[in-house]
């Protein structure tokens, strides 16, 4: 057994980039001007792209004059995407688990279901306590996840795909907390078929809400696509949502009440 977790090499691969990101460029973009659309940023506004993979998003978000900076823990997504960039635009190799700017970025955004991966509970929550900490008081998030339920309606079992020269057998199947996708690639450059099996926690709204305000995040609003339409727990397909950091004025702490009549949090 290692130690190494199985999306530290994957997120790496060529492969992976290939497979998820090819072929669906222009529905990302047309997502991001949604989005910016909808929070209205102003020019200038700190923003940090979590688990930026090569920089995809990044690069849409600085067309818009904003201030990013993108992270990524796998080592070959961060060099491939610091080869060319506007200078509005920097990358940085970073564990999300572990702390970095506090209290710096007016903008976080975690897109196409970039977390979910780790192993536990316990370390979802250190990532969700770094983005808190990252954002300014009145700071925004935005989490880009697939609806779980909507995901074990519509599961795929077995699914071949070629794209080029690779082919990819995928097989899927959940239990109660997990969804998993067995991924065999074949490809002309490999010398035998590389197999990796991907594990996504089954993080509900719920889930989200709970590990948010946690953290002093408020959910604001939640849609179920990449057009924003409304979310519905069995109908819509991603889990989008938006939460704002609280601001710590007094009259916060008023409208915050705790189902034991505390109006702060225990740890706080």
């Amino acid at each position: 057994m290692t130690d190494t977790a199985w999306y530290q090499a994957w997120f790496n691969s060529p492969f992976y980039h290939q497979l998820y990101f090819e072929r669906n460029e222009e529905e990302a973009r047309l997502f991001i001007d949604r989005l910016v659309q909808h929070l209205q940023p102003q020019p200038g506004s700190l923003v940090v792209d979590i688990a930026c993979g090569r920089g995809r998003h990044s690069r849409m978000l600085a067309g818009y004059g904003l201030e990013v900076t993108g992270v990524d823990l796998a080592p070959d997504n961060i060099a491939h995407a610091q080869q060319a960039g506007p200078d509005n635009i920097q990358f940085f190799i970073h564990d999300i688990r572990l702390p970095f700017w506090v209290n710096y970025f007016d903008y976080a955004f975690n897109l196409f279901t970039g977390f979910g991966y780790f192993r536990t509970r316990r370390e979802h929550d250190d990532a969700m306590r770094t983005i808190a900490g990252s954002l300014k008081p009145g700071g925004i998030v935005v989490f880009d996840y697939l609806n779980p339920h909507f995901a074990e309606d519509h599961l795929v079992p077995d699914e071949v795909k070629e794209i080029g020269a690779t082919r990819y057998d995928i097989r899927r199947w959940h239990d109660e907390t997990h969804f998993y996708k067995k991924i065999k690639i074949a490809d002309p450059t490999l010398p035998d078929p590389y197999t990796v099996t991907e594990q996504l926690a089954k993080f509900s709204l719920g889930d989200f809400t709970d590990m948010l305000s946690f953290q002093s995040l408020q959910v604001q609003q939640v849609f179920g696509d990449y057009q924003l339409g409304a979310y519905d727990i069995r109908k819509t397909p991603r889990l989008i949502v938006i939460a704002k950091k609280r601001t710590h004025h007094p009259e916060d702490k008023e409208k915050r009440l705790y189902s034991d009549g505390r109006t702060t949090d225990a740890l706080t």
